[in-house]
């Protein structure tokens, strides 16, 4: 999301440049006209503008702003097909960038619209020009912008796991994932289970280990009272025997 904004405000400077020259921009494209023989139809997409300059255009002036209105076009179109990659979308955000990348077509028909307050790119043109011959030209770029600066608002309120999720269900099974998580942890806690022929066998062994533990006490009781001089058998006088 950082780069899509720092390209945006690249492209808005660039556009506030642009901005500055809207007299120029004018002028160019009306010159252009007349050596094209095409001053009835309004300039009305941006492939036209895009013939004018290629066939049309006699003097490095007017190449240079047609020229940078063009590539302000296409870096927007370059923005807007980053913008899918950031996000898959949703109906909001889907239909926005459907309307940027219609807007930005070079077949699409711009005579009918117009960019509306807080821009006034409109009002610097003539009756005539605004309504008849390039109102739609210069009202393409402020209404993109505003398009794409749209889009990013309704992303940033989207929850993380919506950004960071994008299959279908990714909602309902990080829900259920934190549901089940303290049942998990519970088995995780309980000691593992010990199977009734090893229980068997560990009761054998140790019922084998008690009864010899028996018999060594009682061999050591033996031994104890042989050495304090309760012998087994009757007792016999020192000396010799017959």
């Amino acid at each position: 999301m950082n780069e899509v904004k720092e390209a945006l405000r690249n492209i808005e400077q660039n556009y506030k440049l642009f901005l500055q020259q809207q007299f120029t921009f004018i002028g160019a494209l009306q010159r252009t006209r007349e050596n094209a023989h095409d001053m009835i139809r309004p300039v009305a997409s941006v492939g036209q503008v895009q013939s004018y300059m290629d066939h049309h255009c006699n003097n490095s002036t007017d190449r240079r702003i047609l020229n940078m209105f063009l590539n302000i076009c296409n870096d927007l179109s370059k923005l807007c097909h980053k913008l899918e990659t950031v996000h898959s979308g949703n109906n909001v955000t889907n239909g926005i960038l459907e309307r940027c990348k219609l807007l930005l077509s070079h077949s699409n028909d711009l005579s009918t619209i117009r960019a509306k307050y807080p821009h006034d790119v409109v009002n610097h043109l003539s009756c005539d020009e605004a309504k008849n011959h390039y109102g739609g030209v210069v009202s393409l770029i402020p209404i993109v912008l505003d398009c794409v600066k749209e889009w990013v608002t309704h992303t940033e309120k989207l929850p993380r796991h919506v950004l960071c999720n994008t299959s279908g269900g990714s909602a309902i099974s990080e829900k259920r994932a934190r549901q089940d998580a303290p049942a998990r942890a519970a088995i995780s806690q309980t000691p593992p289970s010990v199977h009734p022929e090893a229980q068997t066998s560990t009761s054998n062994k140790d019922g084998v280990q008690a009864q010899g533990s028996m018999h060594v006490r009682k061999k050591n009781l033996n031994d104890t009272e042989n050495h304090s001089g309760k012998l087994k058998g009757p007792w016999k006088p020192p000396g010799r025997h017959a």
